[in-house]
């Protein structure tokens, strides 16, 4: 695979690199490739110093930045309408290197979580690590010792091509987070006001909106109990099976396997209380100011690449709300998204040609039929995420076994990365990033299970936590690589919209900030989906940028292997769907 270090349309390929730090109480600047040039920039506090001086150096050698923490430094510009074209972001780069290339390395404090990131409670695909000192991070010679070690380990990567174009996506992929953040996503306060009374009733002081407080009244008499607790989950299975309806969870799909009138009236009442409860009035009132929602990303919050959110919950903006996300006037919402992502990236990185000129065209589930693999769309669409998260019951287990008869190549990638994972070991995305090794428990486990003395259970759990392993490296493998294809598509379509430039008349969008106001912006990124907000004069070029990235990103990961992305792109005054 060719690696361009800047490909995009006549840059020079090489450029200097410069590093920000702090001395004491001073930003101060390195050149990299130029030995110890030093060059007191501003005082730390003075954003406006420092933005003066970095736009000044932008507009004169367009440098590589290298500084500590993307979250920490570029907000300070971004503030200021200083936008950077490109940077290493060492923290992003150091985590991917060091698990790629010294998976055995002790934890580091340039393995912490990003600025505004929490520590995570949740499972290993959902891991943060805990934050450390920022200030020790910022620290100049800290900053290019790290560089260096960097440069080093990159070398020793077994692509190191490849690692260098996973670097460089990562780090342009915690630019666009900082400027999604900073622009915003524009929101209708007054619509999602709408939107909410629609969907729950009319908003009361102290109480429940007035249509949730009914269906809860329908609940209770189905129930045959005007005091039953709905929002208690033990009180609740205990109030259902006292009138026969023995579920082991109040899950949608549980519920709706029996047939009694408190069946509908409960599931409407959930329903509408993940609504109040994760976007209703009280979300808006603390997530919206001025015409704009800003959220917190996490570039590479996911162990496969893959972006998490901290404040806000932007990446489950629920379809029943997008209709808010409005432009501005005289501007409009260019939306995309890609049909069948990881599919698609599976084919790719597997060669398998038959599965890629199934994926030609719109609906590569429509191909997988039209191949004889299975029969219906639906069945397609089992059989498909079946391969890619290892089912082997239900349909989904039924069909998978066909499609290792008329697509080989793509299920020998998977199930040859699964068998490492039940064999404890790890796996590597298209460009390189690591996946987990095992925990000792799961060491310890296996290891004892296979002793003589081992008894029938202890075999079964081992067994069973094996099989969990190798589902979690088959999915790694091609969720990683998708993400990976996704970030190769917002830093190729950052740079395409700024090369439109910004509008001089017509309405300016002030509530993005000095960067953005006129100029055509990424708002909303999830997976396989983006949104651009755009003066309206700029809409049909912006949709073409959008259809030349994806496609720009195909081939930057795959070379000339055939295999479509194609785009859903619509643009309209606001988000909905």
């Amino acid at each position: 695979m060719r690696v361009h270090p800047r490909s995009h349309r006549g840059v020079r390929a090489l450029t200097p690199s410069v590093a920000l730090g702090r001395e004491g109480d001073a930003v101060v600047a390195v050149s990299l490739d130029e030995g110890a040039v030093r060059e007191r920039v501003a005082d730390a506090a003075d954003g406006r110093g420092l933005a003066a001086w970095v736009s000044q150096r932008e507009a004169r050698d367009r440098p590589r930045w290298v500084w500590s923490d993307t979250a920490s430094w570029y907000p300070r510009l971004l503030e200021h309408g200083v936008r950077v074209e490109r940077c290493d972001d060492l923290r992003l780069r150091h985590r991917i290197l060091h698990h790629a290339v010294t998976s055995d390395a002790p934890a580091h404090p340039w393995d912490a979580a990003p600025l505004d990131a929490e520590p995570a409670a949740a499972p290993a695909l959902f891991e943060v690590a805990p934050r450390a000192d920022e200030s020790a991070l910022d620290d100049l010679a800290a900053t290019v010792a790290e560089w260096r070690a960097q440069q080093e380990l990159g070398a020793r990567a077994i692509d190191p091509g490849r690692m260098r174009l996973l670097l460089a996506a990562e780090s342009a992929g915690a630019l666009v987070a900082a400027e999604m953040r900073a622009a915003g996503i524009p929101w209708d306060a007054r619509r999602h006001d709408e939107l909410l009374t629609a969907a729950l009733g009319a908003r009361r002081a102290g109480g429940l909106p007035v249509r949730m407080d009914e269906a809860a009244a329908q609940v209770r008499e189905a129930l045959g109990d005007p005091r039953a607790s709905l929002d208690s989950p033990p009180k609740l299975l205990r109030a259902l099976r006292s009138v026969g309806v023995f579920v082991d969870s109040t899950s949608k799909w549980e519920l709706r396997q029996h047939d009694h009138p408190v069946v509908a009236p409960l599931l409407e009442y959930k329903r509408m209380a993940r609504l109040l409860a994760a976007n209703g009035w009280g979300w808006l009132d603390e997530w919206v100011h001025e015409g704009r929602f800003r959220p917190v990303y996490i570039p590479g919050g996911v162990v496969t690449g893959r972006w998490a959110s901290s404040g806000g919950g932007a990446l489950q903006i629920p379809r029943s709300l997008r209709e808010a996300v409005r432009a501005d006037p005289g501007w409009r919402i260019v939306s995309a998204d890609v049909a069948q992502l990881e599919p698609r990236v599976l084919a790719a990185m597997a060669r398998d040609e038959r599965m890629a000129r199934a994926a030609a065209g719109a609906d590569l589930y429509e191909g997988v039929v039209a191949s004889g693999a299975v029969s219906t769309r639906a069945e397609a669409k089992s059989a498909v995420l079946g391969a890619m998260y290892g089912a082997t019951q239900g349909d989904a287990g039924r069909l998978v076994p066909r499609l290792r008869k008329v697509f080989p190549d793509a299920m020998e990638l998977v199930d040859a990365a699964a068998r490492t994972g039940e064999d404890g070991g790890v796996v590597r995305t298209w460009l390189g990033r690591t996946s987990p090794a095992p925990e000792e428990a799961w060491r310890q486990l296996q290891s004892e299970a296979s002793g003589a003395e081992a008894s029938a259970a202890l075999v079964a759990g081992a067994r069973r936590t094996a099989r969990d392993r190798g589902r979690f490296t088959r999915n790694f493998i091609v969720q990683g690589s998708a993400a990976e294809w996704s970030l190769a598509w917002l830093a190729d379509l950052r740079l395409r919209l700024t090369a439109l430039g910004a509008v001089s008349e017509g309405e300016a969008a002030a509530a993005s900030g000095p960067a953005f106001a006129r100029r055509p912006h990424l708002a909303f990124f999830l997976h396989d989906e983006v949104l651009v907000h755009t003066p309206e004069a700029y809409a049909e070029d912006v949709a073409t940028a959008i259809r030349a990235a994806a496609d720009s990103a195909g081939r930057l990961l795959f070379g000339e292997f055939p295999i479509d992305f194609p785009l859903d792109v619509h643009i309209e005054r606001s988000a909905a769907k």
